[in-house]
């Protein structure tokens, strides 16, 4: 194991190949729904908006492996952050990306759910628009999966 930069302990190889292939299943999911999906990081994805899937790689800190967020075109993301700078913290377009953010977190547990991948939402205050990926529901036991996301007509 080795050590991130601020001293955490890195997962082994073998986890991140475990969360590697879990990434690889949410951005399919995704996609197949007709989102756009990529990695966080993943080249020429830093102004593409859709679905951003976080690895983590701390072996420590990791509330879970995967994570996903949405990300709003980025025109909107800098208008809101130019309201910001220039002191009008209450414009609508600032609180815009989150408002979308949190809109697209249940749809993303939905098809996530729907495709047989365990997602919920993150209960983080600073990431409340986050959705949390354990696994896929096929791996845990009958008695400990999660019911079907509800039909909807």
């Amino acid at each position: 194991m080795s050590m991130s930069g601020y001293g955490f302990t890195r997962a082994s190889p073998e986890v991140l190949a475990a969360r590697d292939r879990l990434a690889d299943q949410v951005i399919r999911a995704l996609q197949r729904a007709g989102l756009p999906a990529f990695r966080d990081g993943a080249p020429a994805t830093a102004d593409r908006a859709g679905a951003v899937i976080h690895i983590e790689p701390d072996a420590e800190t990791a509330s879970t492996p995967v994570s996903v967020s949405w990300r709003c075109d980025p025109a909107m993301t800098e208008a809101a952050v130019d309201r910001l700078a220039a002191g009008d913290p209450t414009a609508p377009v600032v609180r815009y990306p989150g408002t979308i953010g949190l809109h697209m977190q249940g749809a993303l547990i939905r098809i996530l759910l729907s495709s047989g991948v365990v997602a919920t939402p993150d209960n983080d205050t600073m990431n409340p628009d986050h959705v949390l990926v354990f696994g896929v529901m096929s791996d845990l036991p009958p008695a400990l999966r999660p019911a079907p996301a509800p039909e909807f007509p």
